[in-house]
């Protein structure tokens, strides 16, 4: 970023509330009605318009507006309004864009340590555990490290929605040992890639919104994506039948809410402070409505299009974690990445214990009330 582009993003609040008082002079009125314009950010996502994703940034969107009692407003759009759906952490840092709902796997080609923000390796937490090692584990200065001092990034970022466990996705056909999987060309992005590279397949990381183009024309004949709302949104039931979900490809993810620094450090503290806190309430919305929209979706995959729910076969569940091992050994020689491999291992270690041990067998209770519907 030049020194010039800067000072030009450090300075347009300050060239903004400058011009209003120029204006002002012309009229005795108008310095009430200029005092409460509200300033505008622009946002991306690296979703489509149809994505239910766009919806939740647009719930983040609600909720830092309601906030801000009208003087902070977001300008929210679509990947591919400004820049495409993996290029907003380049976009966000030189000031094209003031602030980006994406994730940070999507700028995994710049460094493989993107992906341990999310889709790394699964050591037994869940998004839940990971999200917790974010805010409470040392994850969020490891984040600022990364970004920051190694990239040299003037963008600040929180996680925020803690994913439920993404499908392993769907198959023309059924797929119920490891050994099933060589050869297919499926699509996933980050580490999940080199996973499944080592478990066979050869893969393609493509946007969301190029899945099913790519199915069609036979680039891909297997993909993943996240969840059943989004897939069955982009048409995934048209194109295959089998739907597989459980897996430890994409098992800790959540939302990045990415921010250029230069024009957060312009804002005034409660203005910062609401874009900061509102990641953590529109998490436990994103979550609500998930729950109620993910579940209902795939109710009308398996009872309207025809679509066959599976479970990820266990012999596929540990030649994953074998494959992860190998990988591990790999990640390690970086020593940024044997670092966030360390403090996750011991987070996990320590917090999944309590979890494990703590909790219910919850499926027992389910079959009790709702007998023959798991078929685990």
């Amino acid at each position: 970023m030049t020194e010039a582009l800067k000072i030009g993003r450090r300075s347009f609040l300050k060239r903004t509330a400058l011009a209003g008082g120029a204006m002002a002079g012309s009229t005795l009125a108008a310095p009430a009605v200029l005092a409460q314009a509200p300033l505008v950010l622009k946002m991306q996502t690296s979703w489509s318009a149809s994505n239910i994703w766009q919806e939740f940034a647009q719930d983040y969107v609600n909720r830092v507006e309601a906030m801000a009692g009208g003087r902070l407003k977001i300008d929210l759009l679509p990947a591919g309004a400004v820049v495409g759906a993996f290029q907003v952490l380049d976009a966000i840092n030189d000031g094209l864009l003031d602030a980006a709902h994406s994730v940070p796997v999507y700028w995994y080609g710049k460094h493989k340590a993107a992906s341990l923000f999310g889709t790394g390796p699964v050591f037994g937490g869940s998004a839940t555990t990971m999200l917790s090692w974010f805010y409470e584990g040392g994850g969020a200065e490891l984040y600022r490290e990364l970004t920051q001092d190694i990239m040299g990034l003037d963008v600040e970022g929180y996680l925020g929605f803690p994913m439920f466990a993404q499908p392993f996705g769907w198959f023309k056909g059924e797929v119920n040992t490891a050994a099933d999987l060589k050869g297919f060309k499926y699509r996933t992005v980050g580490l999940a890639a080199d996973l499944m590279q080592a478990m066979g397949m050869s893969v393609a990381q493509l946007p969301g919104g190029e899945i099913v183009p790519a199915m069609e024309r036979g680039v891909i004949d297997a993909f993943e994506f996240n969840n059943p709302s989004s897939d069955k949104d982009f048409g995934a039931q048209d194109v295959a039948k089998n739907y597989y979900l459980s897996s430890y490809h994409q098992a800790s993810e959540s939302f990045e809410f990415l921010f250029n620094k230069l024009t957060m450090e312009d804002l005034e503290p409660d203005l910062r402070a609401i874009l900061v806190h509102s990641v953590e309430a529109v998490s436990t919305a994103n979550t609500a409505k998930a729950m109620r929209r993910y579940s209902a979706d795939l109710k009308w995959l398996q009872d309207e299009a025809g679509v066959k729910v599976h479970r990820t076969s266990k012999d596929i569940l540990d030649a994953q974690i074998k494959a992860w091992d190998g990988l591990i050994t790999d990640l390690e020689t970086d020593p940024f990445m044997k670092k966030c491999l360390d403090s996750q291992r011991a987070w996990v270690e320590q917090v999944t214990f309590y979890e494990l041990m703590n909790a219910p067998d919850y499926a027992l209770a389910y079959e009790h009330y709702f007998p023959g519907r798991l078929k685990l």
